[in-house]
């Protein structure tokens, strides 16, 4: 899916195809398909950064466009927000991923996220044409993030309320795994007593009463799934067989 008035995600001066490639699989990840690039450093178009893209090769770089200034690919944008880790002399708005992605989410107007080179991050004079900083709250004696991960992260926050909460299909639970009713655990219990009873396992008989109340309550305090309780089933006609 594609999320609509969805942010701009701008490279700035990029110096690996690999790292642009894996920051498009990230957009891809959350809707996100509107790539631009800053002067990247080994040119464009790249055959490394569409190796690195997979799928998202055809949804994001075939249509990113390349800048020589981040002035100039600023156009269109109403409000940025740039990414860095480190202090900067210059005064902004600081905000986490979280409230600068719901921002971003309630923005009438067109944003942008800029992301800087992997080496030394942006400069002071490109934060200098966003309106405002994000910095993600990470361990400070290791702060440092690569390219994709920082898209993806902004990415997350960017779609945590947009995309469906449902699981992907391919991840949705099967009938095996889904929670066994409570009849079928009751059925299971009924099985395993009939069966312990003829075994004499509820001996002796004036402790019986409390043995059975047990076993029940233990049942039911187990978690088991449509697959589980087959499986107890099976086990116990094998164990019974003559």
């Amino acid at each position: 899916m594609q999320i609509e008035r969805q942010p701009v995600i701008i490279l700035v001066r990029p110096q690996m195809g690999e790292n642009i490639g894996a920051a498009a699989r990230a957009m891809l990840n959350f809707g996100l398909t509107d790539m631009r690039i800053v002067d990247p450093r080994d040119g464009w178009p790249n055959p490394k950064a569409v190796a690195m893209a997979s799928g998202a090769a055809g949804r994001v770089l075939d249509t990113a466009r390349v800048y020589p200034t981040l002035a100039l690919a600023m156009e269109g944008i109403d409000y940025a927000y740039a990414t860095t880790a480190r202090g900067r002399e210059l005064t902004k708005p600081v905000f986490t991923p979280a409230t600068a992605m719901a921002q971003a989410r309630a923005h009438d107007g067109r944003s942008a996220i800029i992301f800087g080179p992997e080496r030394t991050g942006l400069e002071n004079d490109d934060i200098a044409r966003a309106n405002a900083i994000v910095t993600v709250p990470v361990n400070p004696d290791f702060p440092s993030l690569n390219l994709a991960q920082a898209v993806l992260l902004m990415g997350y926050e960017f779609g945590r309320d947009i995309l469906p909460p449902e699981p992907a299909p391919h991840l949705r639970r099967s009938e095996a795994e889904a929670p066994a009713d409570r009849i079928e655990i009751e059925r299971l219990g009924d099985h395993y007593d009939d069966q312990l009873t003829q075994a004499g396992f509820f001996f002796p008989e004036t402790k019986a009463a409390s043995m059975r109340l047990n076993m029940r309550n233990m049942w039911s305090r187990l978690t088991l799934t449509k697959g589980d309780v087959r499986i107890l089933h099976g086990v116990l006609r094998q164990l019974t067989r003559r």
